[in-house]
């Protein structure tokens, strides 16, 4: 049997969780959580998959001819093993690492590479299915959090390091981490910050962000390998969980269950990041699963869900591992990985409304891609960065080139730089017109 993680290597092996150090957390915040907390600039990239959370920047102004070399390398330094992403917000770029037997939260800053801080958070994590964090860090005013491979959940002052709060959020809530390590980034709704856990009665759990408090725990799903999201989907706006087992809608305020719709994978890889579709929900999956659309009708507090449209199975006409998808103009712009989990993939168009396929590029091959000025900024397995136009009428290419050893984490855009990393390097390129 094929075994595969749509984050991670394709093993047998079970995960077992590591010994930890432990953190203790500080009773006292610095004065500057005192004050009011900036808000993050327009073009900073605060969380996974950016400002909205959907791969999408408004930025202008980008490349559309391929400088002569490709594009200018502004700063490379080293940075350590891991698939955590990278968040970027007023001069600072952080992202989770595991190097010299830890796991640590970095940050650099965005301009030169030069570390302006690192804070150990756990121990170093290990699995067959690779090694090291997992989940994006979220920045929020002078606050980042964090979660690492084993479930630890820590608040650190931004400009400082210093740890506010932590907690060993799976082993409190009496869960087990997942299979393929703890994958949930953060997501912050106002002064609470939202974690995917999987344990009894907690799905999900919320936290105060300046204390560390438990506001509530919801859901009885295993935790899969998505990241919560804030959609106005079925005439409100609700927390949308892709867990292990189902495609989830609950209320940000007390984490009442509003719906469920059962999607189950093999090895619980629900991995994407859900999206809004016009009031509706869409989510994908590998493992030969595939695609739907759900439409929700309101039923008093709650809501009916059906499906607009599915497509699975060995056919399906888009299976994402680990990739969420690119909503533009009505179309998603996603990877499509053929069999389970294996090596081809495909970089589809569909028409999100219908399932209809509007055009693929066959074998184009594993990656990431996020989407800024009517262009795909891409990067593949093999260290690629790729930037095409967006068009569901043909593939138009932009250009190519190698930058990075092998990757699985999406790139992070802020001011015109993209940032990408592997196990190795962090790297930063100017992606902006001459």
């Amino acid at each position: 049997m094929n075994i595969h993680s749509d984050i991670f290597l394709i093993s047998m092996n079970r995960c077992r969780r590591r010994h930890i150090l432990s953190t203790c957390a500080l009773f006292l915040l610095t004065n500057s959580l005192c004050l009011a907390q900036p808000a993050n600039d327009k073009k900073d990239w605060p969380q996974i998959l950016g400002p909205q959370r959907n791969g999408i920047s408004q930025e202008s102004g980008l490349l559309d001819r391929w400088p002569a070399g490709g594009p200018k390398e502004v700063w490379r330094v080293p940075g350590g093993v891991g698939m955590s992403g990278l968040v970027i917000s007023r001069g600072r770029l952080v992202t989770l690492v595991q190097k010299d037997g830890e796991q640590q939260l970095v940050s650099l800053d965005s301009l030169t590479g030069k570390t302006v801080w690192e804070q150990p958070l756990a121990s170093e994590y290990q699995n067959g299915m690779g090694n090291g964090p997992r989940a994006t860090p979220a920045i929020s005013g002078d606050l980042i959090f964090a979660y690492t491979g084993e479930g630890i959940l820590a608040a650190v002052n931004f400009a400082s390091g210093k740890i506010v709060w932590t907690h060993n959020v799976v082993e409190e809530l009496g869960g087990q981490v997942a299979d393929y390590g703890m994958a949930s980034s953060p997501l912050v709704i106002d002064n609470r910050v939202h974690v995917t856990v999987g344990a009894p009665n907690a799905t999900v759990a919320a936290y105060e962000t300046t204390t560390g408090k438990l506001v509530w725990k919801s859901g009885e799903d295993p935790a899969g390998y998505s990241s919560p999201t804030l959609l106005n989907v079925g005439g409100r706006s609700q927390l949308v969980v892709y867990s292990g087992a189902s495609v989830l809608g609950m209320s940000p305020d007390d984490g009442a269950l509003l719906w469920r719709h059962p999607y189950e994978t093999n090895f619980d890889c629900n991995i994407v990041t859900p999206l809004a579709v016009k009031d509706q929900v869409f989510v994908s999956s590998g493992e030969n699963h595939g695609s739907v659309l759900l439409s929700l009708k309101p039923k008093g507090s709650k809501f009916d869900v059906s499906e607009v449209w599915k497509s699975q199975g060995p056919k399906s006409v888009l299976r994402n591992e680990w990739q969420t998808s690119i909503l533009q103009d009505g179309f998603l712009y996603g990877f499509d990985n053929v069999g389970a989990a294996g090596p081809v993939t495909h970089l589809t168009c569909i028409n999100a409304l219908t399932g209809e396929r509007a055009l693929q590029q066959l074998r184009f091959g594993k990656g990431n891609l996020i989407a800024a000025d009517g262009k795909l900024f891409m990067t593949t397995m093999n260290g690629e960065l790729v930037v095409a136009r967006i068009s569901s009428k043909g593939y138009d290419e932009i250009g190519r080139a190698e930058v990075l050893k092998q990757t699985r984490q999406a790139p992070a855009l802020s001011n015109g730089l993209l940032y990408l990393r592997d196990n190795d390097e962090i790297i930063c390129l100017d992606v902006r017109k001459p």
